[in-house]
């Protein structure tokens, strides 16, 4: 066999080799999703400490760059007025910083600060540090988990700020029922460490439909149930019924 053929088989059979499907590379994985998130507006009617029509307004963000740390934050305002007076505001707000462990597990530092007249609190800020545990994650089911400690300061008209320890605790589930349907639910809970029975428990359900690949139309059921309020005249119990048109990015 000549030099020149024996080269000639050899480069087909690399050929060969190279377009076999078991010697084919695997395809780059995706890059990281960067900056994500959706904004949302429209009316809710609530039911307990004020019994008015009101507008919301809602945002998520996320940053995952591929690193092991992930932003996330969330915030929700509802505010109402009758004959032109403010008669409902309620504004919450919280910041999330991730620092992923394994695929399943992560540590978190977060800030939550609450405004609500409803319940007659100037301000509620707690910045707690935690685990978060993903218990279930498949193309349409995901279920989370997570715990923290840190401290709560609380302002009540009148009164002075009062400062304690914090115990949190939270649940997320999400579940794409079709194709272009979802429902959410989430708990969180926070506990003072000075008095446990003096807790806010806060209570979600949705479910959203798209109206496009980056629409949706949402309907939520929002609980807010504080064990102790300021005062007597106070309600413990808010139920609040968002209606909500949402543009995701």
């Amino acid at each position: 066999m000549t030099p020149t053929r024996s080269l000639r088989i050899a480069v087909l059979l690399c050929g060969l080799v190279r377009a076999t499907p078991g010697f084919a590379q695997a395809p780059p994985p995706p890059p990281p999703p960067g900056w994500t998130g959706s904004f949302a507006a429209g009316v809710a009617v609530t039911q307990g400490n004020s019994d008015t029509s009101t507008v919301n307004l809602a945002y998520d963000v996320k940053h995952d760059s591929g690193a092991p740390l992930v932003f996330k934050s969330t915030g929700l305002l509802l505010r109402g007025s009758a004959e032109g007076a403010l008669t409902a505001r309620r504004l919450l707000f919280d910041a999330r910083v991730e620092r992923t462990l394994t695929a399943r597990t992560s540590i978190f530092g977060q800030t939550q600060w609450l405004n609500d007249e409803f319940k007659q609190i100037d301000y509620l800020i707690s910045p707690t540090v935690g685990v978060a545990q993903l218990l279930a994650t498949t193309a349409t089911v995901t279920l989370a988990v997570d715990a923290g400690v840190g401290f709560v300061t609380e302002k009540n008209p009148g009164l002075d700020a009062r400062t304690s320890g914090a115990v949190t605790a939270g649940e997320s589930y999400k579940h794409k029922i079709t194709a272009t349907a979802e429902i959410t639910q989430r708990v969180a809970a926070l506990w003072k460490t000075d008095d446990f029975d003096d807790a806010l428990y806060v209570f979600g359900a949705g479910l959203a439909a798209n109206i496009s690949s980056q629409t949706q139309f949402k309907g939520e059921l929002l609980d807010t149930y504080k064990n102790r309020p300021p005062s007597a005249a106070v309600q413990k119990n808010d139920l609040a019924v968002l209606l909500s048109f949402v543009y995701k990015y």
